[in-house]
């Protein structure tokens, strides 16, 4: 490898661009590398491709390589897709005696900028470099505001994303609120979003159920009985058997919730549960009667984990039953009122876990629906 010292004879610019010139014609290397080192340029020399590229992995602040094409061992055109992969954005110029149309279009299709042909003049010469250096500087300029670019967006993104998460959680505070003010107006169910919503969560977990669909379902879980807050106290707070005028008033809650959720953006999906969360298996449920798949699959996970907690939870007329008797009534109604394939979802499940989660939910504070994803 030969590096050639400026020429004392001419004017030196504050930086000097470096380039490499490669050609195994001593002449013709001589020649160039003589013309643009007159011209102010840092020149670098190498008599064959395996000379470029130890000289580019030495020297990585080259800004041009000016290559010939005809050359023995590994010729220009190989010597270019090297350069191309290795290093990538660093501008090559072809220098040939051939005057055939298939070569220069090889070059350029393999990544060459520009195509000298031999013999060349001085001005000839130095147009091409100066065009090349400047596709060069072009080339880093844009790759500069390219990254730039990249990381103003990965910053605002990241600001988007965490005032987004905030929102989220401010929105699920507000949910918490509504649902623990229909629990103080129905004592009788206190605390029963939240538990619902905890075995809801378990079970779909369980299911494998990725981290938006447990979102979609713990909102749902928990705001199943929000249509409750437009019933009549004189129908909800009813200590004994509603006649069928009040069933049919009490059966409107799942409507009423739904059109109140689903003006939310946000809570779309969620209202979706709220809709069906008294549908059964076999359609005998309301308020649409729908069946199997038909109803969807928050609604259908919720529907166990409502009974679950129904069963096991004190009401004026009965004691609290145990989980395995929750656990035997919902084998019992496996296809009638719940969809069996998470029923077994449901039995493959420690009851260790339901114990754990009810004492979890009576020790709990403001921020559930977030901690309890």
């Amino acid at each position: 490898m030969q590096r050639i010292m400026p020429a004392p004879q001419e004017d030196m610019p504050g930086q000097r661009e470096h380039i490499l010139v490669v050609d195994d014609e001593s002449a013709t290397l001589g020649l160039v590398v003589a013309l643009l080192d007159r011209s102010g340029y840092d020149v670098s020399a190498a008599a064959g491709a395996e000379h470029a590229l130890r000289h580019l992995q030495d020297d990585p602040g080259c800004e041009l390589v000016l290559a010939d094409v005809m050359m023995p061992g590994v010729d220009g055109l190989s010597l270019l897709d090297v350069i191309g992969s290795n290093h990538p954005g660093l501008p090559v110029v072809m220098l040939t005696a051939a005057h055939d149309v298939h070569v220069a279009t090889s070059a350029f299709r393999r990544g060459a900028i520009d195509f000298l042909l031999k013999p060349f003049d001085r001005s000839q010469l130095l147009a091409v470099v100066a065009r090349a250096l400047e596709h060069g500087r072009l080339l880093q300029q844009n790759a500069a505001y390219r990254q730039n670019l990249e990381e103003i967006i990965a910053a605002r993104t990241a600001r988007l994303r965490a005032t987004m998460l905030d929102l989220e959680r401010s929105y699920d505070f507000t949910l918490e609120v509504m649902g623990d003010a229909l629990d103080l107006r129905d004592a009788e169910t206190e605390g029963h979003s939240r538990r619902v919503t905890a075995y809801a969560i378990a079970l779909a977990r369980a299911m494998g159920l990725n981290a938006e669909q447990l979102r979609v379902i713990a909102r749902g879980a928990f705001l199943h009985d929000i249509g409750k807050i437009a019933t009549p106290d004189c129908i909800l707070l009813k200590p004994g058997k509603l006649d069928p005028a009040e069933t049919e008033i009490m059966r409107q809650h799942c409507t009423r919730g739904y059109e109140m959720v689903r003006k939310i953006p946000f809570l779309s999906e969620a209202a979706e549960i709220v809709y069906a969360h008294q549908e059964t298996f076999d359609g005998s449920g309301y308020p649409r009667g729908l069946r199997a798949n038909a109803i969807p699959l928050g609604a259908r996970i919720f529907a166990i984990a409502d009974t679950l907690d129904a069963m096991t939870s004190d009401r004026p007329y009965r004691k609290a039953l145990s989980f395995a008797q929750a656990r035997a009534e919902i084998v019992r109604c496996s296809g009638t009122q719940f969809d069996p394939g998470i029923v077994q979802v449901f039995l493959g499940l420690p009851e260790e876990l339901w114990n754990r989660l009810r004492s979890e939910v009576e020790c709990g504070a403001s921020g559930f629906l977030g901690a309890a994803l």
